[in-house]
C-alpha cells in the first residue's frame, strides 16, 4: 500500500533528509587515498548520533554498517571494511537516517583523487539521469515515466541499467511502496500523487547490466568487474511536482571544483 504523507509529515521527512545530506557532507571531508571505508562509516555513524538521529541501515536485516559502501564494481550494499581507498577509485556512500520517526535516504559517488575519464563520464551521466528521473516525477504521470527517463538517458550514452535493484517509497519505514525501477515503459505503474515520498536512485554500469551477489548475501557487484555509479535523492510530491528533500550542497561545499 502506498502511504501518502501530510504536509506535517513531509516537514518531518525534510528534517531527516537534511540530516542525511549533512552526514554525507561530513563524509566528503574524509574521502581520500589512504582512508579505510570503515573510517568513513564510523564518521557517518557518529555524526548522525551526535545530531539526534539513528543510523537506519545499521543492524537492518543484519547489515553491519551505517553506510552501504560501493567501491568501483560494487553496485550497492557493500560492507564497510578495512579496505583502504586508492587513487583512481570511486566510492558510493548510500546512507539512511531516521529522525523523529521518519527516514531520509541519499547516495553520492565520490571520486578518490584523479579517476579515469571514462569513469568520470559514467558518474556524471548517472547523476544527470537522477535529475531526469526527478523531472519526470509529476502528478498524474506514472512510476514508469521516471524509470523510462533514467533508462533512455543512460542507454543513449552507452551505459547499462541495473535491473535487480531499484528505488522505493520512503517515510516511517525505510522501504515503502511503490518500487521505483530505473528501467521500464512510460505510462505504466502506479500513478504519481501528491503526498508520495520516493527515493529515486539510478544505479548505472560502465559495462554489462548483469550483477552478482556475494556470499555475504548483501554485496551486489557488476558481473564483469567494471565500475558502477549510484546517486540518490529523496523527493516529496508537493503541489503536483517533486520537491527534492535531500541535497548535495553540503558535499559541494567540501569538494569545490572536485564536485562531480
Amino acid at each position: 500500500m502506498i502511504y501518502l504523507k501530510t504536509s506535517e509529515e513531509i516537514e518531518l521527512m525534510r528534517q531527516a533528509n537534511i540530516l542525511v545530506s549533512r552526514t554525507l557532507g561530513e563524509v566528503a571531508k574524509w574521502v581520500a587515498p589512504g582512508v579505510t571505508t570503515h573510517k568513513l562509516d564510523t564518521i557517518a555513524r557518529e555524526f548522525i548520533q551526535d545530531n539526534g538521529g539513528r543510523p537506519a541501515c545499521l543492524g537492518y536485516g543484519g547489515f553491519p554498517g551505517t553506510l552501504c559502501i560501493e567501491v568501483n564494481e560494487v553496485v550497492v550494499h557493500g560492507f564497510p571494511s578495512n579496505y583502504t581507498l586508492r587513487e583512481g577509485d570511486i566510492i558510493g556512500t548510500d546512507c539512511v537516517v531516521e529522525l523523529n520517526g521518519f527516514h531520509g535516504d541519499t547516495c553520492y559517488t565520490f571520486a578518490v583523487g584523479e579517476i579515469d575519464p571514462k569513469v568520470m563520464a559514467l558518474c556524471k551521466t548517472t547523476k544527470e539521469s537522477l535529475y531526469k528521473g526527478i523531472e519526470a516525477c509529476v502528478e498524474g504521470k506514472r512510476i514508469g515515466d521516471i524509470a523510462n527517463a533514467v533508462q533512455t538517458y543512460c542507454e543513449a550514452r552507452g551505459y547499462s541499467v541495473v535491473r535487480e535493484m531499484c528505488g522505493h517509497g520512503i517515510g516511517k519505514k525505510m522501504h515503502e511502496d511503490p518500487q521505483v525501477p530505473n528501467y521500464g515503459r512510460r505510462g505504466i505503474g502506479p500513478v504519481i500523487k501528491n503526498g508520495m515520498c520516493l527515493a529515486i536512485e539510478p544505479m548505472i554500469n560502465l559495462g554489462s547490466r548483469n550483477v552478482k551477489i556475494a556470499a555475504d548475501g548483501w554485496t551486489c557487484s557488476t558481473k564483469d568487474g567494471k565500475p558502477s555509479a549510484h546517486y540518490e535523492h529523496t523527493v516529496a510530491m508537493v503541489d503536483g511536482k517533486a520537491e527534492i528533500l535531500t541535497t548535495f550542497d553540503y558535499i559541494q561545499e567540501v569538494l569545490g571544483d572536485r564536485f562531480i
